[in-house]
C-alpha cells in the first residue's frame, strides 16, 4: 500500500513495501522530484540499505567463524514494513526480524523508519532496536533518485553538484567483478567553487563512493546556478553518488558504513564503519532533503 501526507509546499508518498519513499512532489513549482522507477533505468526510487549497505565481498560475511551469505543493499528493501503511525505530517514504518531474514542475518532486531514533513524539508529517521541476546553488527544506507534534469529543455550535464566548503573531494570506484570497493586507487573530484558538473560519462564506472565523512550535505543545482535539491546528512561517515549512464536521474547517498573493500575476507567486527548495537540499545540517525 502506498501512503501519502502533505503540507503547503509538498507532498510525499511511501510504501508499505521495503518503506520506500515513491515521491517527492513539489507543489510550489508543479514536478515531481523523485525518480519514478522506469524500469528501462532502474526500478527503484529510494531504498532504504539494510542490514548491509552495497556488497560484501563475494557476498559473503563472517561472523564467530561462521559464514553467510547475503545480497547487495540487503533485505529492507524488498521486505513488507508494517505503517504503525500516520499523522498530518509523518509517516512511521516498523520491520522486525523473522525465520526468513535470520537464515542471512542471525540476529532479533526492529527497524522503524519516520518521514516528517516540515514546509520544504522532508526529514528521514531510522531506528534500530538490538532485541536480541548477542551484540549486533550492520551498516545503513539511503538510496534516493533525484529527477535530473528537473525540467523538459534542460540537459542533464549542465547541472550541477556542490558541496558547502570543499575545494575536493577523494573517491574510490568499485571493482566490476565483486561490486566492492577499490581502496587503494583513490581519485579525485575537483571543484570549483564548490561545485562541477554532472559530467556525461561520470558514472560510467558506477557510483562514485566517498569515505572519511566528506560530504555533509550535497546539492543538486539547476543550470543556472540555483539550488534545486538539497541532501543534508550530518554525521554520516561514507556516501555515494550514482546514476545509470544516460538515466534522467542523479542519486545522493548518505551512509552509515558501505560495501566491503575488494578482497576482505576478515569478520564483520573488522569492517570499517560498522555499527555496533549490544544488547537492548537503540541506534538513531537522520538525513534531511530540503526542496528549493
Amino acid at each position: 500500500m502506498i501512503r501519502t501526507i502533505e503540507n503547503n509546499t509538498l507532498r510525499i508518498s511511501v510504501s508499505d513495501h521495503g518503506a520506500e519513499l515513491t515521491s517527492i512532489y513539489d507543489k510550489v513549482n508543479d514536478r515531481e522530484v523523485l525518480w519514478q522507477a522506469d524500469p528501462a533505468y532502474w526500478k527503484r526510487h529510494a531504498p532504504v540499505l539494510f542490514p548491509n549497505v552495497g556488497r560484501h565481498y563475494n557476498d559473503t560475511w563472517r561472523l564467530n567463524g561462521t559464514e553467510y551469505t547475503s545480497k547487495q543493499h540487503g533485505f529492507a528493501r524488498d521486505s513488507e514494513f508494517i505503517c504503525t503511525d500516520i499523522t498530518d505530517s509523518s509517516l512511521t514504518f516498523v520491520l522486525k526480524s523473522s525465520d526468513e531474514t535470520q537464515k542471512s542475518y542471525p540476529f532479533s532486531f526492529a527497524l522503524k523508519i519516520t518521514y516528517t514533513l516540515k514546509e520544504h524539508d522532508l526529514d528521514v529517521c531510522w531506528e534500530v532496536v538490538n532485541e536480541d541476546s548477542e551484540t549486533m553488527y550492520f551498516t545503513i544506507g539511503a538510496h534516493p533518485a533525484f529527477c535530473v534534469p528537473a525540467r523538459e529543455d534542460d540537459v542533464q550535464s549542465d547541472y550541477h553538484l556542490a558541496f558547502e566548503g570543499q575545494t575536493s573531494l577523494t573517491y574510490l570506484l568499485l571493482d566490476p567483478a565483486s561490486g566492492t570497493a577499490i581502496s587503494d586507487e583513490p581519485h579525485t573530484l575537483t571543484l570549483e567553487n564548490g561545485s562541477c558538473l554532472i559530467a556525461a560519462h561520470m558514472f560510467d564506472k558506477d557510483a562514485l563512493v566517498f569515505d572519511n565523512g566528506q560530504i555533509q550535505k550535497a546539492s543538486i543545482l539547476l543550470p543556472d546556478g540555483t539550488p534545486y535539491v538539497t541532501l543534508t546528512s550530518e554525521g554520516f561517515p561514507n556516501y555515494g553518488i550514482w546514476s545509470v549512464p544516460g538515466a534522467p536521474f542523479v542519486c545522493l547517498e548518505p551512509w552509515m558504513g558501505r560495501c566491503d573493500d575488494r578482497g576482505f575476507t576478515g569478520e564483520l567486527t573488522e569492517k570499517s564503519n560498522i555499527n555496533v548495537l549490544r544488547p537492548e540499545e537503540e541506534f538513531i540517525k537522520s538525513y534531511q532533503i530540503t526542496v528549493h
